[in-house]
């Protein structure tokens, strides 16, 4: 699954969490997606997939979304993407 990253960003809040998002295309997809995240300690991370913009096809969001779970690496991209813009602290 090719994808682009347009937009990612990462703050780590008062209480020590952090709370990112990065927004992605997937080549041949209709709509853009925001993958956001969240951790206690910036190791364990949940996450929550939906649209950037407009909604698109749901059975191709249901194919990133089940990509995203299945492969780390695709995972690892988006969230390294956030990661990279969190300011030095």
């Amino acid at each position: 699954m090719e994808l682009h990253i347009v937009e990612a960003q990462m703050q780590r809040q008062e209480d020590g969490t952090y709370i990112g998002k990065t927004i992605f295309k997937v080549a041949s997809h209709k709509a853009n997606y925001e993958i956001t995240f969240f951790s206690k300690k910036g190791d364990d991370w949940d996450y929550s997939l939906h649209y950037a913009d407009e909604p698109g096809i749901e059975e191709q969001f249901l194919l990133v979304d089940a990509r995203i779970e299945e492969d780390d690496e695709m995972f690892d991209r988006l969230l390294d993407a956030a990661w990279d813009t969190l300011p030095a602290e």
